[in-house]
């Protein structure tokens, strides 16, 4: 009797959209579905969504790549999502995270920075797991946000039942395990996975002693790797919104980055010598390392976060496609030019990349158009390696031009400034010990071979695709591969369902040359702009 060959699901929900895509046992992407999710912006820095939205939209996708396939073949789904914090009562009722009162937005976003005044005052208190986030936690992670909830909204604190990372409240709705994943509560919440324990003494440092005091039941009790199967699969619920059969494996999550990093690393081999690069809304690096490294300004080392077995370290920009779009924003051209390119049915970013190339002689040559213009994007602060929030965006060189030449430059301007401060994550890693060959770059913006030539030509490394369109997707459909049975394991998965796509070697001479100015001119503008703030 002959077996048909299974699928897989990968769900990935972004900061702006929730995506489904349906794979064959070989990675080959079949279908794929995406709906917008809608954000809230308030007083504060303030970033909300609605877990309710974000499941009704998972749900719509996952039904949408389904369409005319048999759900009897679907050997597992993975879920992977940013790092936000879910809030949610007494039998999974939403509550409200911030003063609009609006119980349907109860997920504080990951880019939401309310909580800052709440982080610098743990970072002071210096306790001893803070060593594991890169010596100072970020707002965006979810103790500090956790502490504002206690300070702002006592109510909510209070009456809270859940407390879960996106992924794991994915997992949870998905099966009612409430088990977490060692990914997003070692990266985001300080549980130390090397120990596979919490340490009550930093929530009782901080002003969360509750939390130590009720044995984190409201954070996560049980942890288990990425891929571990959960529960007894889909419950008859959640089989009915998804369209699939109940008891399908459920694969414990990821954080979005992370599945791409699994989507990607594995695909020549060792994921020990390439960097996992992903380039959305913000950007992520991570490398893989055997042993414990401690890279000043880089979150972690993590064990298994990402691989198991390794450690992990994850840097990144708070903003990298956001700070592209913000820059487009500013420019008297842009209006025009989105009009353009929406009447060609193309991205602004996709339609300026064709005039450029159309003026540059290679695609090196192209960040030689940038001219006099300088960007250090950090609108919205650095996230490694300086550790710093208050940082803020530079410009420089800008004159009165209103001109479609000058969108461009100004792009190119800011595709080079995240470039450099990529550049600047691994300089750090490098003197630390946690050195890569190459970069694999996933991401709506990594899939532009100009910003891939970029980055490789102002790194200094080779920079890399992947063989797959949705190198997130597959990520998480490696997951939920695993979960199923197909494979014994992770890396034995990665490597059988990953594959290498375009090299990008790093240009010499005149283009290495422009970039080293460039990246000069890059820190001394992260200088100056600390020295005008005083810090």
């Amino acid at each position: 009797m002959t077996t048909e060959p299974k699928y897989l699901i990968g769900v990935d929900v972004g900061t702006g959209s929730a995506r489904a895509g349906l794979f064959d046992q070989t990675g080959r992407l079949l279908a794929s579905a995406k709906r917008e999710i809608t954000l809230w912006r308030g007083p504060g820095a303030m970033v909300e969504q609605s877990s309710a939205q974000i499941w009704g939209a998972v749900a719509q996708c996952v039904r949408e790549v389904m369409a005319g396939a048999d759900p009897a073949r679907v050997a597992g789904i993975g879920f992977d999502a940013t790092c936000s914090l879910v809030v949610l009562g007494e039998g999974g009722v939403s509550l409200p995270v911030g003063p609009s009162e609006d119980p349907a937005r109860d997920v504080i976003v990951w880019m939401d920075h309310r909580a800052v005044d709440q982080a610098e005052r743990i970072n002071a208190q210096g306790h001893a797991v803070l060593a594991y986030v890169g010596g100072k936690i970020s707002p965006e992670m979810e103790t500090p946000k956790l502490l504002w909830l206690k300070e702002n909204r006592p109510q909510v604190f209070a009456g809270a039942r859940h407390f879960f990372d996106l992924a794991d409240f994915l997992t949870w709705k998905a099966t009612g395990d409430e088990a977490r994943s060692t990914c997003t509560v070692t990266c985001k919440w300080t549980y130390l996975a090397h120990e596979n324990r919490w340490d009550p003494s930093y929530f009782r440092q901080i002003g969360l002693e509750e939390l130590a005091d009720e044995q984190f039941t409201r954070i996560g009790t049980r942890v288990v790797p990425p891929g571990t199967a959960l529960g007894q699969g889909l419950t008859a619920a959640a089989a009915a919104d998804l369209g699939l059969a109940p008891g399908t494996a459920v694969a414990a999550g990821m954080i979005d980055a992370h599945a791409g990093g699994i989507g990607t690393v594995g695909i020549e081999g060792s994921p020990l010598t390439h960097m996992a690069y992903v380039f959305g809304t913000s950007s992520c690096t991570m490398t893989s390392t055997a042993e414990p490294v401690f890279v000043p300004g880089v979150w972690g080392p993590y064990f298994s976060a990402m691989v198991p077995g390794l450690w992990l370290s994850e840097g990144g920009q708070s903003a990298a496609g956001a700070a592209i779009d913000q820059l487009f924003d500013f420019h008297p051209a842009s209006t025009g030019a989105r009009a353009e390119a929406r009447g060609q049915g193309q991205s602004l970013a996709l339609w300026l990349t064709q005039r450029i190339l159309a003026r540059a002689p290679d695609l090196s040559q192209a960040a030689a158009l940038a001219g006099d213009l300088h960007v250090v994007p950090e609108f919205l602060g650095n996230r490694a390696p300086h550790a710093d929030p208050h940082a803020r965006a530079v410009i420089a060189g800008l004159g009165m031009e209103r001109d479609l030449e000058n969108l461009e430059a100004l792009y190119l301007a800011g595709i080079c400034g995240v470039a450099y401060g990529l550049r600047q994550i691994l300089d750090v890693q490098d003197a630390a010990g946690a050195k890569v060959e190459k970069i694999v770059i996933s991401g709506g913006a990594g899939e532009s071979r100009l910003i891939r030539q970029i980055l490789a030509d102002a790194t200094g490394r080779v920079v890399m695709g992947s063989a797959s369109d949705e190198p997130v997707l597959l990520g998480s459909a490696t997951l939920g591969a695993v979960a199923g049975g197909l494979f014994p394991d992770m890396r034995a998965a990665m490597a059988g369902l990953s594959g290498p796509g375009e090299a990008h070697h790093p240009a010499g001479g005149g283009v290495k040359a422009l970039h080293e100015r460039r990246f000069q001119a890059f820190t001394a503008l992260q200088q100056a702009a600390r020295l005008a703030r005083g810090a």
